[in-house]
């Protein structure tokens, strides 16, 4: 998902967001530049070998080829993180004819919110796995298979959970710190906080009321919101309306998001620390109650994550580079149907990998790790693999023959890439013909205000 993601990026820059990259592409570009040349080849090219070479690969370079597809990924979050933080705290820039130009590179990366989100970002796609792995486990352990494996999974998980989960709230709190310092509407929005009359409450529940400038059914807890935000009972935060409304981000949207975010983090220590009460006292197996709840921690971790982008990408409009440039104003100037099939196209696209994946991990997982094979000797030398005997191939499916794969997850997989490329390059095509097409009329036409219209 993250290299189709990145593919589509590039596209829909060009095509929804030509102003965007006509003033502030001086910086943003090179920085995706630099994601692409440092990170995508590397995590591109190692991550066939992670997936497909286990069991058919020496176990040395298998793991060297997941920890090069770790280290791509990481520097991969680096660099576009550091782009996305820029867009919410621009440093190190001036603006020459309604155009960013780059001053201080280091200003630039190093901007004021990275350093939090990037900490962020990376606890929380550590812990997502680590619950993944725990709910596997605790899944297995559950159904009395692979009973040895599951406690592995189950101990690395949680081990990983009880550290990251305090450390990602620590860390939350100074990413909100800073937020407050840099985009205060931000702040005022995500906490429904609509005016300064005393300390500031923790509105837990509420229906943000944008129209009447006010929550409906509130519940809140006094002084808290005070305690948190400016570390003082008597402390006080900007009010949405110290802000004209139109730079005011939707409120609703990230109000929920945001509590939605911070519910699942809680929820998270919570398992954490009963997981490590009970595996202190030599009950981690045995407890099926908490096994069952852990088992169905596994996609919380994402909804997190979901909704902690939501929170950051509403909460900053109504800018695209705070401060700087307008999301209206950042926008191509092409009818909105054409940014509608668009997204049709991408939502449909999504979906037909993400149900792919979703089926193809499940399948995985119901059937359970492999034991060890020892590898073939002669694989290296002959590169051939051994061959299968025929009883062997006649249980092979239509769609294992016709891919010449002899496992039918790996030929499904095989069959949904094959179309998803195939797709992509008639795409490609397709947009550089038309590109080829203006060339060839600005050819004949010149530069004319109506050619170029």
């Amino acid at each position: 998902m993250g290299v189709v993601s990145g593919l589509v990026m590039s596209y829909q820059l060009g095509t929804n967001w030509s102003r965007f990259s006509r003033i502030l592409g001086n910086i943003i570009g090179p920085m995706i530049g630099y994601e692409v040349v440092w990170a995508f080849f590397l995590e591109a090219t190692f991550l066939g070998i992670m997936l497909f070479a286990w069991n058919r690969a020496p176990r040395a370079l298998h793991f060297a080829a997941t920890v090069t597809v770790t280290l791509g990924t990481t520097i991969s979050a680096f660099w576009i993180l550091s782009a996305t933080s820029w867009m919410h705290t621009p440093a190190g820039f001036e603006m020459r004819d309604g155009v960013a130009y780059p001053l201080d590179w280091i200003a630039i990366i190093f901007n004021p919110s990275f350093p939090y989100r990037f900490s962020h970002m990376m606890v929380a796609s550590y812990l997502t796995v680590a619950f993944v792995v725990a709910g596997v486990g605790a899944r297995y352990m559950l159904e009395g298979r692979h009973p040895e494996l599951a406690r592995t999974m189950l101990r690395m998980g949680l081990g990983l959970a009880i550290v990251l989960a305090p450390a990602q709230a620590l860390i939350g709190d100074m990413h909100g710190l800073n937020t407050l310092h840099h985009q205060p509407a931000k702040i005022a929005g995500m906490e429904a906080h609509w005016e300064n009359d005393g300390p500031v409450p923790l509105v837990m529940l509420a229906l943000p009321n944008e129209k009447a400038e006010r929550n409906d059914y509130e519940i809140a807890i006094p002084y808290l919101g005070s305690l948190i935000l400016s570390h003082s009972l008597t402390g006080s935060i900007p009010a949405l309306k110290d802000f004209p409304p139109k730079d005011r981000p939707p409120v609703l949207p990230i109000f929920l998001s945001f509590r939605i975010m911070v519910g699942i983090g809680f929820l998270f220590i919570f398992m954490a620390g009963v997981g490590g009460i009970l595996w202190v006292f030599r009950k981690l197996d045995q407890v099926p109650l908490y096994l069952l709840a852990l088992r169905w921690c596994w996609p919380l971790g994402f909804i997190a994550v979901v909704a902690g982008w939501t929170t950051t990408e509403v909460g900053r409009q109504p800018w695209v580079a705070h401060g700087v440039l307008h999301t209206a104003d950042a926008a191509s100037p092409i009818p909105a149907m054409s940014i509608a099939v668009f997204i049709a196209l991408f939502v449909l696209v999504y979906g037909i990998v993400f149900r792919a994946g979703i089926r193809y991990i499940r399948r995985l997982i119901k059937k359970g790790p492999e034991p060890n094979r020892p590898t073939n000797p002669r694989l290296w030398q002959t590169g051939r693999f051994p061959r299968r005997s025929k009883r062997a191939s006649q249980r092979r499916t239509w769609l294992s023959r016709l891919s010449g794969r002899s496992d039918p997850m790996e030929s499904y997989l095989a069959v949904v890439w094959g179309v998803l490329l195939g797709f992509a390059i008639v795409m490609y095509v397709i947009l550089d013909g038309f590109d080829l097409g203006i060339g060839i009329l600005f050819r004949r036409h010149g530069t004319r205000p109506s050619a170029i219209r």
